[in-house]
């Protein structure tokens, strides 16, 4: 679907926080050298979500989705979550789609299992009549749903495009100055027409099936298909997200309080905006013997900031013991190969730059990585084989090491932790 090209477009991106000169720029490269508008059947959608999503649009684009650039990214995304409105308004909802699917996958089996004679065949028979029963059961109300709100939203196309020919009429009889008719048309023909609109279009329940709105559930959706990050945690409130992040890391790794309160209090630090601006969120190096919860800690993170333990970027150091290896974590130089591939943390970080980086082993990983690392601790970016700097300001980066384990271990059983800690980090000093 296109985009409704109108200086009120301008308007609603700029009390979305985007430049006079930016909107100009991006209205004129929309509309390309022949300066035509761009319409659609339901253009005006777009324009109502650029109006009252235009904050949502911009956050979202601006934290999520990286290496593009406002509004173009923002206009994009609300453009892509209208097609997605309209292609459901003509195709059957995924739920009804699946039992659909079910339901014939079973008349297929039923068919088969009637021409058989042996015991196990009649009991599976009896089961498959039972589920296409249940299945049909629930699928028909379904479909009932289904078939109402489409009736519902065909009408309202109906009465909206007849609503289009009335007034199209009517500013033809104002040109030849037909003031009967205009009169008929203005306070009887369009007035029955919005009537029965705005009747149809107040006739709305609760878990609608389909929608001509785009709001914040569907542009959360296109976030989350480019970015693969759950569209539960992209609609959440992030203060309802981040209360209580300490007890429930707590809950799963047991025993660690220091390090789950210090990585909790680092994490609030940073969304209330007071950690240092141009660094990572959080940056941790977990010592201590294997089995104590060093990596369980970074998976928990990851599974409580973006509802699934698997996006945690995870680099076993003892791959990096090279000088050369440090080509892999940012990307091969121009003329080497693999350069158009991209480094193995850079860019994974550049497509998801809200994520929780383990780092295990980092003892064994060889001293120019950690040169390479420093830029990342210090400035929050790092500039990868291609020239793209990417951003780290929003990551958690987390190092383990076994190193010192058996000071810590003397320290539980006897000794001072005190003393214990200190032996630890003289040796890793060393």
């Amino acid at each position: 679907m296109g985009l409704l090209e109108d200086p009120q477009i301008s308007d609603a991106l700029k009390e979305a926080g985007i430049s006079a000169a930016r909107v100009k720029a991006e209205v004129e490269k929309l509309r390309g050298g022949d300066n035509r508008r761009v319409e659609s059947a339901s253009g005006d959608t777009n324009f109502q979500a650029l109006k009252t999503y235009g904050r949502d649009l911009v956050e979202l684009s601006s934290r999520y989705i990286m290496g593009r650039h406002l509004p173009d990214k923002a206009i994009d995304l609300v453009d892509e979550a209208c097609a997605n409105v309209r292609v459901q308004l003509d195709s059957q909802p995924e739920e009804i789609d699946n039992l659909e699917r079910k339901r014939i996958q079973l008349e297929v089996e039923l068919h088969a299992l009637e021409k058989e004679k042996d015991k196990a065949s009649k009991a599976r028979l009896v089961d498959v009549r039972k589920e296409l029963d249940d299945l049909r059961d629930k699928l028909q109300p379904l479909q009932m749903k289904y078939r109402k709100e489409k009736e519902r939203i065909d009408e309202i196309r109906r009465l909206k495009q007849r609503r289009e020919e009335l007034q199209f009429t009517l500013q033809e009889a104002e040109r030849r100055m037909d003031l009967a008719r205009v009169a008929d048309l203005r306070y009887g023909a369009l007035q029955e027409v919005d009537a029965a609109i705005a009747k149809l279009e107040g006739e709305t329940g609760e878990n609608l099936m389909l929608t001509e709105t785009v709001g914040p559930d569907q542009i959360a959706e296109v976030v989350s298909r480019w970015t693969g990050i759950p569209v539960t945690r992209l609609g959440q409130n992030e203060k309802a997200r981040l209360i209580g992040l300490a007890d429930r890391l707590h809950q799963r790794v047991v025993g660690q309080y220091e390090a789950v309160n210090a990585v909790g209090e680092a994490v609030l630090r940073s969304r209330a905006g007071l950690g240092r601006p141009q660094q990572p969120t959080g940056s941790f190096l977990f010592l201590g013997p294997t089995g104590v919860g060093k990596t369980e800690l970074a998976k928990a993170l990851a599974e409580q900031l973006f509802d699934h333990e698997n996006l945690l970027v995870r680099i076993d150091m003892s791959e990096y013991m090279e000088q050369h290896s440090v080509a892999r974590l940012i990307g091969a130089p121009p003329g080497y190969v693999g350069h158009e591939e991209g480094g193995q943390l850079t860019e994974q970080v550049r497509r998801r730059p809200y994520s929780v980086i383990l780092f295990d082993e980092v003892e064994k990983a060889h001293v120019a990585v950690f040169n390479t690392l420093l830029q990342v601790l210090d400035d929050g970016r790092l500039t990868d084989g291609q020239g793209r700097t990417v951003d780290f300001r929003n990551t958690v980066i987390i190092m383990t090491s076994n190193l010192g384990a058996e000071h810590l271990l003397a320290g539980m059983v006897g000794n001072s932790m005190k003393v214990a800690r200190d032996l630890v980090m003289q040796e890793f000093a060393v």
